[in-house]
């Protein structure tokens, strides 16, 4: 039977993820065998399992630190916000379809079941769970039938730390406020508080702490200074989106749809010496780009309109007779091409003409590709010639079907006459996430585009991504270790420490 710790934080954002994934990575490396765990999770960016099932990212980053195989029963429920007032629901990695908020919010209760089971598999198997809350456990509107913050601690029996980010001002109104909102057994679970994204002399932040200690009756278990720690993020709010491209060699901007989804895709270029990478949202931005990235988006229809409306696919058309290379994964490839059907209303019921960059046309189809993939780029001819025959692996989740009439990109792996995506001139899209993540498919196409530039002198080599990460989470340890009191933190799990 597993020891629990939950994480709870004063808002979203305030480091929940990093500090789960930092606890996690400290009690592995402190012989522990051990899990994430998350029960509802709300984000665009998504993870498929090696048995084709969908969970958020987050959990995947974090049995990534834990250094064990990602799983559903990490995440049960996973919501990915549709509209502004709906979401598709996504049970044990299986979509049940959308539904508005209210509708879910009196079906959610339905779920406790499937979320115990998920967890009890986890507690069979591992020695500890560290379990991330969602949000605030301070949103009244939403206490009755939590299932994701105190009413999870409650039904775990889960001690709590809760997390305030100090960086965006009034953590101690954070931290105090949330307690006070807190039912009386609630605030009982409450064992200590963590200050989170802290700048500047800590002995002037130390009288303040001794007052909220007093105020609130909690210990303040850490004071956590802001690190740039470079970690897969989870949703929209993450700060590398609006984060400036730095100076490089090839300008590569990545269009920034108000749905975007697994952005992640661009980590290894994010990290690469020597490229210029930013996200774009005005045709401006995307003046003089050597590369132009369209990224997937929940709801493809809606965001090639927005694309249409604010000029930004008339700037991409342009860059892309200027000879600028264009690329679009999921739905940015759906949206590089000729048409997009949605017959069965996946997302509408709209026909919409594409960008018109590629030879495809999509239908959309009730049934959801989610599936790991392994292939060879196909012998190419033209532009993209020298990524012929590179071995990619990624995964896929789409709910349409892409038909190409050009030069498809890659064959699939045990799958007869399948491929994937299209090529034309220099544009190219395609289903696979993480293609780039695809060290030598990255390090090959940096190096076309920087011949085509007149730069082929310059090597730009991508680091190893798993490499990379490991460094990440390392680090992210050693920062939990150094301001955090770990022996606190091991006796509200009833354990001394460090397995010997």
């Amino acid at each position: 039977m597993a020891k629990v710790i939950m994480i709870q934080g004063t808002m979203s954002n305030v480091g929940k993820s990093l500090i789960t994934a930092g606890l996690l990575r400290m009690f592995a490396q402190d012989g522990y065998k051990v899990a994430p765990f998350k029960s509802q999770n709300m984000a665009l960016n998504s993870y498929i399992t090696k048995n084709g099932l969908e969970i958020g990212r987050a959990q995947a980053m974090q049995a990534e630190a834990c250094g064990i195989e990602p799983s559903v029963y990490m995440n049960p429920i996973l919501l990915k916000p549709t509209t502004d007032v709906g979401s598709q629901v996504i049970v044990n990695g299986v979509s049940v379809g959308n539904m508005p908020a209210r509708e879910y919010f009196a079906y959610k209760t339905r779920l406790i079941p499937d979320i115990m089971r998920a967890y009890q598999k986890l507690d069979r198997e591992y020695d500890i769970v560290v379990v991330e809350g969602a949000g605030s456990p301070a949103e009244i509107n939403l206490k009755q039938n939590d299932i994701v913050n105190m009413g999870l601690a409650k039904l775990l029996d889960a001690p709590v730390l809760l997390v305030g980010d100090i960086d965006r001002g009034g953590v101690f109104a954070q931290l105090a406020g949330t307690l006070m909102l807190l039912e009386k057994e609630e605030r009982a679970r409450v064992k200590g508080l963590i200050i989170n994204k802290f700048r500047g002399d800590k002995t002037i932040l130390d009288p303040g702490i001794e007052m909220i200690e007093q105020l609130v009756k909690k210990p303040v278990m850490g004071v956590i200074p802001y690190a740039d720690m470079d970690v897969d993020d989870e949703d929209s709010l993450a700060g590398r989106l609006s984060t400036r491209g730095r100076a490089g060699m090839l300008k590569i901007r990545i269009v920034h749809l108000p749905r975007i989804s697994n952005f992640t895709d661009f980590h290894i270029l994010e990290v690469t010496e020597g490229l210029d990478v930013q996200y774009a949202r005005s045709p401006k931005e995307l003046e003089g780009a050597d590369l132009i990235l369209i990224p997937g988006s929940k709801s493809t229809i809606e965001d090639l309109l927005w694309l249409r409306s604010v000029g930004l696919e008339a700037a991409i058309k342009k860059r892309a007779a200027a000879g600028a290379v264009v690329i679009g994964i999921c739905g940015g490839y759906q949206m590089m091409g000729r048409q997009i059907r949605d017959h069965v209303g996946a997302e509408s019921t709209k026909t919409v003409r594409g960008m018109e960059l590629l030879p495809v046309e999509t239908e959309f189809s009730e049934k959801k590709r989610t599936i790991q993939v392994k292939g060879q780029v196909r012998r190419l001819e033209g532009f993209f010639e020298g990524l012929s025959g590179i071995e990619l692996a990624g995964y896929e989740i789409h709910m349409g079907r892409s038909r190409a009439e050009g030069q498809s990109l890659f064959d699939i792996q045990g799958a007869e006459n399948m491929q994937d995506g299209c090529i034309s001139g220099r544009c190219m899209g395609t289903y696979l996430h993480g293609i780039f993540d695809n060290q030598e498919f990255a390090q090959k196409l940096i190096q076309i585009v920087l011949k085509e530039k007149g730069c082929e002198e310059y090597e730009l080599k991508p680091p190893d991504m798993m490499q990379y990460k490991e460094e990440q989470y390392n680090k992210l340890a050693a920062l939990i270790r150094e301001h955090v009191d770990g022996k606190a933190v091991y006796s509200y799990l009833g354990l001394e420490g460090a397995k010997k």
